[in-house]
Order: C-alpha cells, then structure tokens, then sequence
C-alpha cells in the first residue's frame, strides 16, 4: 500500500482541491487513483463492515452502478476493515440479498487514507463518524463533497443526480439549478459586467433564472464531456 502524504493540516479536503493519488489493495485487486483519471469517481468511506446502515448503501449504490456508468463515473469505496473482512461482508451482502457488489473496497486499517481526504480528523482514533462522499473529476480534481452521520444514510439516487449534474453543467457550460433532474434545463450564468448585462438586453435581475437553450438532437456532445 502506498500511503499518501500527510495533509497539511486537518481541514477537510475542499472543492477544487488535486484528490490526493494513494494505491492500495482492495477487493478487487491493487488500485491506484491515478488509474481513474480520465473518467468521474466517486469515492465513499463508510464507518465499519457489517452494519445496517452501511449495508443498505451498498445495496443502493450496486444497484445503481450501471447508471453510474452510463454516466461515465466508477465508484470505489474505502474503510478501515481489513481485506478479509471487506470479502466476508461483500459475500454476506450477497448471499443475504442476491446483490453482488461491483465496485472496490479499499482496506484503509491504519487510516491513512481516510486522514489525507480529511474524512477523519488527524487525532482520531477510529472512524466511527465516517460516512463521506467525494465527486473527483476526470482530471482528478475534488468537484463536491458530502459528510453524513452514522445514524443516517446516504440518497444513492442522489448522488446519481450530482454527478449527473455535475457532468451536464461541464459540458454546455450552464447551471443546475435546485432538484434538477436529466433532461431538463440548465440555467445560464449570470453576467459578469455590465457591458454583457447591456449587450444581453437583460433588464433588472432578469438573469436569475434565465434557462438555457436545450441542445439540438444530434449535437449534444460537441462540448467536452
């Protein structure tokens, strides 16, 4: 395993950070997060093998993972369980609800790897309040964080929704808007000068809520992805 470089402090990591690159065994083989580049990740740690909770995410997010891909995203997860105990788990998971895990699970016993991605505080003497998301782009940079409880799971189909977004708004250059859904509108920028403002023949406050034009079938994907 090569452990990533201690983080300078013990903020958490934030949006537009470089993910910091780790290889490491998982249940699928050594990974590195380098090998990611070029496509979206997202990246969850959950506080323990074997728990309720963490076990109906896993669920939620296998059965989503053709979307996921559809979306051009792989997801991999990490905790602090050894190897051995993520193999048990994902064959209880299977074996009690006939889903097969697809993603990896990265071992992390000496928290190494959730200290550099701040899902832990750098004192922390065990990762009872680990529940993180992290969205890492195709050029590995940090695009949305999220942080739950112990006591409560995460939306998978939302996490969908994100990186959906996410991807959208990259290539048409606009803005999801609250509860945007695949298909909709993006809104458009607001101005950045009043010569743009004037230019646009925007009155008031008029680019608020100004949705873009939807692309023309056939054209979609023109713009980067």
């Amino acid at each position: 395993m090569t452990i990533p470089a201690a983080p300078e402090s013990d903020r958490p990591i934030l949006i537009g950070d470089p993910a910091p690159l780790f290889t490491a065994r998982t249940t699928m083989g050594e990974r590195s997060l380098e090998s990611y580049r070029g496509r979206w990740l997202l990246f969850l740690s959950h506080p323990a093998d074997f728990t309720p909770v963490c076990t109906s995410e896993f669920v939620a997010f296998s059965r989503l993972y053709p979307q996921f891909q559809a979306q051009e995203c792989d997801i991999l997860a990490v905790s602090v369980d050894s190897l051995y105990a993520h193999f048990a788990w994902v064959q209880a998971i299977a074996e009690e609800t006939g889903v097969v895990v697809p993603f990896p699970i990265v071992e992390d016993p000496t928290m190494a790897v959730a200290r550099a991605y701040g899902m832990i505080h750098g004192d922390a003497r065990d990762s009872a309040t680990v529940r993180a998301s992290i969205v890492i782009d195709p050029a590995g940079i940090v695009r949305a964080t999220t942080c739950y409880p112990v006591a409560a799971g995460r939306n998978a189909l939302e996490h969908l929704r994100l990186v959906t977004a996410l991807r959208e708004a990259d290539r048409l250059g606009g803005l999801a808007p609250e509860g945007w859904e695949p298909g909709e509108a993006l809104l458009q920028p607001p101005p950045t000068s009043i010569e743009q403002i004037v230019a646009d023949g925007t009155k008031r406050a008029g680019w608020l809520l100004r949705p873009m034009p939807m692309p023309t079938p056939g054209r979609e994907r023109r713009r980067r992805p």
